[in-house]
């Protein structure tokens, strides 16, 4: 057993009053046995978190793993997405072999984990016929080399998306029955839905208007819940995604993936930027989830989601970060407190409270992710622990020590990561992981991909 004792307070990801908590917490078995006032017993480790404040671990629901080698290119700084994306993700797609995807993934799970990420979500839409690699399992490895829980959500297109000029690739599309194969052959290997599992599969489609014929999205859609899968992917990022929609099929994105029952609470979605009342309220009543991605959509000039109008009528909002291509701080506190102060600054002081970020970073990404039992500081809950020390001038003077590590955001003040029990990160290290190395690794890959 090991006791975590001394904080200045503790964020439980809990609602209402129950969301700040005080005291130790007990961790025995991989899980949290007990908080308050707790006295250690004989033989039980003990954690120090003096001068520090414990978040539930933290939960992005929506990565790009591989863009982290792909982080301010000069031809996508200043350009809305669609130019971004021919200048950055559809310029370098190909040339991502599978040393670079490795060390991109090292680079993106070590810098969530260093943030108070332990359950993350990765977005993967390339699977090309010329990859001599499986990148499911490149992630995979990856994630379970540095202990964290993932969630690889199996993209891809049955439509290529072509340019109007020859010196792009291409994105890669495969046939739909392939596909799916495919993902089921993925889930065989790694997905396990037991309440404490460390690795799981979606079905992801990379944006359903774009990636799928309309006949699709049904097949899609029963195939994953045949496998008990759920169901991801981008949506209403930009209204160029709305126009088309409309054009093509007549209806607005959400309205249009209701028509072919892939929404639900088995469902979550990236995005969801440009999205109206009524689309809102179907989000609403069908459970699905938003994968919130404030940084990435402010710094592409998207626009800001309405989560605060999501989660006001029982909607699940929760925060990821998405591509570090375009989010090139893809952490979980520079994320939360973009959220914080984005929608305060366009809707008022009173759209949302740090608290409510918090329960979108914990509570509500467990939640969409389906981990029922993670996102939450509470006895009988899987231990997922952030420590994060307060020792740092940007913290000092504070009258409410909890909300340090959003409101003052900068890199991350972490001590200590638990998941699952485990020590992940240690007085502010991920045991095992040489960063001079990683980053030798990175300006390698970076210097074979601009050659």
């Amino acid at each position: 057993m090991t006791l975590i004792q001394g904080a200045q307070g503790i964020f439980t990801g809990l609602p209402g009053e129950a969301m700040r908590a005080s005291g130790a917490i007990r961790i025995a078995d991989g899980r949290i046995a007990a908080v308050g006032a707790l006295e250690r017993r004989e033989g039980e480790d003990v954690i120090d978190a003096s001068g520090c404040v414990i978040y539930p671990g933290l939960v992005s629901t929506h990565h790009h793993l591989f863009q982290c080698v792909l982080k301010g290119v000069r031809a996508g700084i200043d350009v809305p997405l669609l130019q971004w994306l021919r200048a950055v993700p559809y310029t370098y797609w190909h040339k991502i072999d599978e040393e670079a995807l490795r060390t991109a993934a090292r680079i993106g799970l070590a810098e969530l984990i260093l943030s108070g990420t332990t359950t993350a979500a990765d977005h993967h839409y390339l699977f090309a016929e010329s990859y001599r690699y499986d990148p499911s399992h490149v992630i995979f490895e990856v994630a379970a080399e540095l202990g964290i829980r993932l969630v690889f959500c199996r993209g891809g297109a049955t439509k290529a998306r072509s340019f109007d000029t020859p010196d792009l690739i291409p994105t890669p599309s495969e046939p739909l029955d392939q596909m799916i194969a495919s993902v089921e052959a993925c889930a065989q290997r790694y997905h396990d839905p037991s309440p404490d599992s460390m690795r799981r599969v979606a079905i992801a489609p990379t944006t359903a208007p774009w990636s799928l014929e309309a006949d699709e999205l049904d097949v899609v859609a029963r195939s994953a819940r045949r496998m008990g899968l759920r169901i991801h992917g981008h949506l209403s990022e930009t209204m160029a995604d709305v126009e088309f929609c409309l054009a093509t099929y007549g209806k607005r994105p959400v309205q249009w993936m209701a028509d072919h029952d892939y929404l639900g609470r088995d469902v979550w979605l990236a995005h969801l930027v440009h999205v109206d009342d009524d689309e809102i309220r179907i989000l609403a009543e069908t459970g699905t989830g938003m994968a919130h991605c404030p940084q990435s959509n402010c710094r592409l000039g998207s626009g800001i989601a309405p989560a605060e109008r999501l989660a006001a009528l029982g909607g699940t909002v929760s925060l990821a970060v998405d591509g570090a291509a375009s989010n090139e701080s893809a952490d979980m506190i520079s994320e939360m407190n973009s959220a914080w102060h984005t929608h305060r600054a366009v809707k008022g002081a009173g759209a949302v409270s740090i608290e409510e970020v918090v329960r979108w970073g914990s509570a509500n990404g467990a939640r969409v992710l389906g981990f029922e039992e993670a996102g939450v500081i509470a006895p009988g809950k899987l231990a997922d622990i952030a420590v994060f020390d307060l020792s740092h001038p940007r913290y000092f003077g504070l009258h409410d020590p909890l909300i340090g590590p959003v409101a003052g955001a900068g890199t991350p003040q972490l001590r200590h990561l638990i998941i699952g029990g485990r020590i992940v990160v240690e007085n502010g290290e991920i045991p095992g992981l040489d960063l001079a190395k990683l980053r030798h690794e990175a300006a390698s890959v970076v210097s074979r991909l601009m050659a």
